[in-house]
Protein backbone atom coordinates (compact mmCIF):
# COMPACT_ATOMS: atom_id res chain seq x y z
CA UNK A 1 0.00 0.00 0.00
CA UNK A 2 2.81 2.32 -0.59
CA UNK A 3 0.76 4.09 -3.43
CA UNK A 4 -1.87 5.28 -0.39
CA UNK A 5 1.17 6.19 1.55
CA UNK A 6 2.02 8.20 -1.00
CA UNK A 7 -1.09 10.26 -1.64
CA UNK A 8 -1.27 10.53 1.79
CA UNK A 9 2.40 12.15 1.64
CA UNK A 10 1.24 14.10 -0.97
CA UNK A 11 -1.85 15.97 1.00
CA UNK A 12 0.34 16.45 3.62
CA UNK A 13 2.92 18.50 1.26
CA UNK A 14 -0.28 20.29 0.25
CA UNK A 15 -0.91 21.46 3.10
CA UNK A 16 2.47 22.64 4.89
CA UNK A 17 2.11 24.82 1.42
CA UNK A 18 -1.51 26.61 2.43
CA UNK A 19 0.38 28.34 5.39
CA UNK A 20 2.83 30.22 3.80
CA UNK A 21 0.37 30.76 0.23
CA UNK A 22 -2.28 32.25 2.79
CA UNK A 23 0.60 34.55 4.86
CA UNK A 24 1.88 35.53 1.63
CA UNK A 25 -1.76 36.57 0.82
CA UNK A 26 -2.99 38.15 3.33
CA UNK A 27 -0.13 39.10 5.60
CA UNK A 28 -0.05 42.46 5.08
CA UNK A 29 -3.67 42.96 5.88
CA UNK A 30 -2.74 41.41 9.21
CA UNK A 31 0.16 43.42 9.81
CA UNK A 32 -2.25 46.81 9.00
CA UNK A 33 -4.62 45.54 11.32
CA UNK A 34 -1.92 44.72 14.13
CA UNK A 35 -0.82 48.20 13.08
CA UNK A 36 -4.21 49.58 13.89
CA UNK A 37 -4.40 48.00 17.43
CA UNK A 38 -0.80 49.35 18.16
CA UNK A 39 -2.33 52.42 17.57
CA UNK A 40 -5.38 52.25 19.75
CA UNK A 41 -2.36 51.05 22.59
CA UNK A 42 -0.54 53.92 22.21
CA UNK A 43 2.19 51.94 20.66
CA UNK A 44 4.44 53.24 18.20
CA UNK A 45 4.03 50.64 15.07
CA UNK A 46 7.53 50.95 14.41
CA UNK A 47 8.51 48.30 16.96
CA UNK A 48 7.07 45.79 14.96
CA UNK A 49 9.87 46.15 12.42
CA UNK A 50 12.45 47.20 15.27
CA UNK A 51 12.11 43.22 16.73
CA UNK A 52 11.59 41.93 13.16
CA UNK A 53 7.66 40.79 13.81
CA UNK A 54 6.11 39.69 10.46
CA UNK A 55 2.68 38.14 9.33
CA UNK A 56 3.53 37.37 6.13
CA UNK A 57 5.53 34.66 4.99
CA UNK A 58 9.07 35.94 5.05
CA UNK A 59 11.64 34.16 6.90
CA UNK A 60 10.71 30.62 9.06
CA UNK A 61 7.04 31.12 8.12
CA UNK A 62 7.93 30.08 4.24
CA UNK A 63 11.10 27.85 4.87
CA UNK A 64 10.06 25.76 7.34
CA UNK A 65 6.49 24.37 5.66
CA UNK A 66 8.37 24.24 2.24
CA UNK A 67 11.25 21.96 3.79
CA UNK A 68 8.34 19.48 5.22
CA UNK A 69 6.49 19.74 1.81
CA UNK A 70 9.74 18.77 -0.10
CA UNK A 71 10.44 15.81 2.14
CA UNK A 72 7.13 14.45 1.65
CA UNK A 73 7.14 14.67 -1.91
CA UNK A 74 10.15 13.27 -1.55
CA UNK A 75 9.09 10.02 0.43
CA UNK A 76 5.88 10.11 -1.66
CA UNK A 77 8.57 9.44 -4.82
CA UNK A 78 10.16 6.51 -3.02
CA UNK A 79 6.65 5.24 -2.22
CA UNK A 80 5.46 5.62 -5.59
CA UNK A 81 8.71 3.91 -7.03
CA UNK A 82 8.15 0.93 -4.06
CA UNK A 83 11.92 1.75 -3.21
CA UNK A 84 13.52 -0.15 -0.62
CA UNK A 85 13.85 2.88 2.23
CA UNK A 86 10.18 4.00 1.51
CA UNK A 87 8.90 2.23 4.65
CA UNK A 88 11.41 3.16 6.68
CA UNK A 89 11.46 6.85 5.91
CA UNK A 90 7.90 7.04 5.99
CA UNK A 91 7.83 5.84 9.79
CA UNK A 92 10.82 8.72 10.07
CA UNK A 93 9.08 11.64 8.25
CA UNK A 94 5.66 11.32 9.21
CA UNK A 95 5.73 10.57 12.85
CA UNK A 96 8.27 13.54 12.62
CA UNK A 97 5.44 15.58 11.15
CA UNK A 98 2.67 14.54 13.09
CA UNK A 99 4.92 15.71 16.30
CA UNK A 100 5.65 18.85 14.58
CA UNK A 101 2.13 19.69 14.24
CA UNK A 102 0.76 18.61 17.32
CA UNK A 103 3.93 21.48 18.17
CA UNK A 104 2.22 23.78 15.72
CA UNK A 105 -0.96 23.48 16.91
CA UNK A 106 -0.15 23.48 21.02
CA UNK A 107 1.67 26.73 19.77
CA UNK A 108 -1.17 28.62 18.62
CA UNK A 109 -3.63 27.40 21.46
CA UNK A 110 -1.20 29.22 23.65
CA UNK A 111 0.45 32.18 21.47
CA UNK A 112 -0.91 35.23 23.74
CA UNK A 113 1.07 33.69 26.75
CA UNK A 114 4.51 32.76 24.64
CA UNK A 115 4.31 35.91 22.62
CA UNK A 116 3.41 37.67 25.68
CA UNK A 117 6.67 35.91 27.25
CA UNK A 118 8.66 36.35 24.21
CA UNK A 119 8.00 40.51 24.31
CA UNK A 120 8.82 40.64 27.85
CA UNK A 121 12.20 38.48 27.56
CA UNK A 122 13.52 41.01 24.51
CA UNK A 123 13.62 43.73 26.97
CA UNK A 124 12.30 46.39 25.15
CA UNK A 125 9.67 48.58 27.27
CA UNK A 126 7.54 49.40 24.49
CA UNK A 127 7.03 45.85 23.22
CA UNK A 128 6.40 44.68 26.85
CA UNK A 129 3.72 47.22 27.21
CA UNK A 130 1.79 45.35 24.46
CA UNK A 131 -1.52 44.10 24.85
CA UNK A 132 -1.01 40.97 23.18
CA UNK A 133 -4.38 39.10 23.00
CA UNK A 134 -5.93 42.45 21.30
CA UNK A 135 -2.85 42.95 19.43
CA UNK A 136 -3.05 38.91 17.99
CA UNK A 137 -6.70 38.95 17.59
CA UNK A 138 -6.65 41.88 15.53
CA UNK A 139 -4.01 40.24 13.46
CA UNK A 140 -6.45 37.14 13.40
CA UNK A 141 -9.28 38.35 12.42
CA UNK A 142 -8.22 40.09 9.16
CA UNK A 143 -7.88 37.22 7.75
CA UNK A 144 -10.35 36.03 5.51
CA UNK A 145 -13.11 34.08 7.69
CA UNK A 146 -12.75 30.69 5.70
CA UNK A 147 -8.53 30.88 6.93
CA UNK A 148 -10.02 29.38 10.20
CA UNK A 149 -12.08 26.39 8.08
CA UNK A 150 -8.41 26.42 6.03
CA UNK A 151 -6.66 25.78 9.43
CA UNK A 152 -8.68 22.79 10.10
CA UNK A 153 -8.86 20.90 7.26
CA UNK A 154 -4.83 21.85 7.17
CA UNK A 155 -4.25 20.19 10.79
CA UNK A 156 -7.07 17.51 9.64
CA UNK A 157 -5.15 16.76 6.18
CA UNK A 158 -1.75 16.88 8.44
CA UNK A 159 -2.82 14.22 11.12
CA UNK A 160 -5.13 11.87 9.36
CA UNK A 161 -2.60 11.80 6.31
CA UNK A 162 0.21 10.86 8.34
CA UNK A 163 -1.20 8.62 10.44
CA UNK A 164 -2.89 6.68 7.39
CA UNK A 165 0.71 6.57 5.88
CA UNK A 166 1.72 4.86 8.86
CA UNK A 167 -0.68 2.66 8.63
CA UNK A 168 -0.46 2.25 4.86
CA UNK A 169 3.41 0.98 5.14
CA UNK A 170 2.93 -0.64 8.43
CA UNK A 171 -0.03 -2.89 7.88
CA UNK A 172 0.25 -6.29 5.67
CA UNK A 173 -1.92 -5.08 2.95
CA UNK A 174 -2.40 -8.22 0.77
Amino acid sequence: MNTLAAVMQLLVAAAFVSIPLVRHRYGHVAKAAAVTELHRQGVRPEVLEENKLRFDAGGHETAAPVAVAVVMVATASLNFAGADAAQLLTWIFSSLVLLMNAAIVYSNLTAVKSVEAAFRSKGDPELARIEVAPFLRAAEDAFPSWVRAQTYVRNTAVFGGSAVALLAVSLPWG
